[in-house]
């Protein structure tokens, strides 16, 4: 019997029962469209967090001293970097590396006569262009600059929470490397709004040589940080800065935290796609098997023709097939549709929910990536899925028997 033949049987098989068939149909697209979004979704979430991390945060590269321990935040001479302007020199005459800068981090304590918070201080150079993205996200007042005195910049959510503009005085207190308190007065010259909440109330600035001067560390940094023309080149340049007593860490190092629980969550996704998959298998293997018991004079009819049971597999297999490619082919469009659309308005998760996640950019909106080869996968794999469950109900019309398919009621 021609192929083509059991592709019209199959077809019009499926049509006698038009509500089962688009029931199962929209099973199909919409299981399909679910594990597409949420494809997208956690492939946007890592895909922007890195991003926007290595941007604002971390860079690709940063040389700190091998003792340094970020969670500390340590001022103690041995944790920091003697000669962190040599460095940033060093590295930038590499050619994969675009700018490097140093930086000197502090924990304190920012005040006002009304209420005091715990932050963390950026010493930075302002001049640097590795602080452009902090530049542009400027919303009120002006940039820092390098001869300004007593000047501080923070976060636009952290001034609303203390009910501060720029213009105002605050009291920055901070423990020098011998552990006593220092303290100084500061003016606000400037809010940014970097979109990202746990990093906007965490985190003041002050330029470099005031950062060094109130912590009593000399011209030393923690760290210098570096960016880079691209990603990939993050290897060559690892290799290229290796300097005695000094650490190199690579975006996969600074980022560990994050990607560990990103790598957690694409087990509980995959755990939801399995999921998905065996609801729609179980609508597809009860689609097929209805329509077995349906049809079973007929399949004792074809049988009692001469078509063999192999030939009586292959036609419920291409039921199944049809019924997963249309699937499938929907699924695949309302799914990239939908990544697409959430790809550029995002999800609006809120200030709270950004601000619980401290030191990762993980802004108010959460954004989806359109990723074809994802789509792709998961449209073969719900093919997949759909023959091998779709084999039990072919198996079962093909091993009966004429006689007894035709005393069927």
């Amino acid at each position: 019997m021609a192929f083509k033949t059991f592709w019209i049987m199959g077809y019009r098989d499926l049509v006698r029962n038009r509500r089962r068939t688009i029931l199962t149909l929209v099973a199909i697209t919409l299981g399909l469209t679910l594990s597409i979004f949420m494809s997208g979704l956690i492939g946007g979430v890592m895909e922007s967090s890195l991003r926007d991390s290595i941007r604002l945060t971390t860079g690709h590269i940063q040389l700190r001293a091998e003792s340094y321990e970020e969670i500390k935040v340590s001022l103690l001479r041995r944790d920091l970097l003697d000669e962190p302007d040599a460095l940033a020199v060093q590295a930038e005459m590499l050619p994969e590396v675009q700018v490097a800068s140093p930086i000197l981090w502090a924990s304190g304590v920012l005040g006002t006569i009304r209420e005091s918070t715990a932050i963390r201080i950026n010493g930075i150079d302002p001049a640097s262009s590795l602080h452009d993205p902090l530049r542009e996200s400027l919303a009120a007042g002006e940039f820092l600059t390098n001869d300004g005195r007593r000047e501080i910049m923070i976060g636009q959510l952290l001034a609303r929470e203390m009910d501060l503009e720029v213009g105002d005085r605050v009291f920055l207190a901070v423990g020098n490397p011998d552990g006593a308190p220092e303290e100084g007065v500061f003016t606000i010259v400037g809010l940014v709004n970097s979109g990202f909440p746990g990093l906007d109330n965490t985190n003041v600035f002050l330029n470099l040589s005031q950062a060094q001067n109130i912590t009593h560390v000399g011209n030393r940094a923690s760290t210098v940080r570096i960016l880079l023309h691209q990603l990939d080149d993050t290897a060559a340049a690892t290799s290229a800065l290796e300097i005695p007593g000094v650490a190199v860490l690579g975006w996969q190092e600074l980022h560990e935290v994050l990607l560990t629980a990103l790598e957690t969550g694409q087990i509980f996704y995959d755990f939801l796609y399995a999921i998905i998959f065996l609801v729609v298998a179980v609508i597809i293997a009860n689609t097929l098997l209805m329509s077995v018991f349906e049809r079973t004079r007929e399949m004792g009819i074809l049988a009692a023709l001469g078509m063999k049971g192999r030939q009586i597999m292959t036609m419920f297999l291409l039921e199944a097939a049809i019924l997963g490619l249309i699937g499938s082919v929907f699924g695949a469009i309302l799914g990239s549709i939908l990544v697409y659309y959430f790809s550029i308005t995002g999800i609006y998760i809120g200030e709270g929910s950004a601000s619980a996640v401290e030191g990762m950019a993980i802004g108010t909106s959460m954004f989806t990536a359109l990723n074809p080869a994802d789509i792709l996968s998961l449209s073969l794999w719900m093919m997949i899925v759909i023959l091998l469950v779709s084999l039990y109900p072919a198996w079962y019309a093909a091993r009966m028997e004429p006689v007894e398919a035709l005393h069927a009621l």
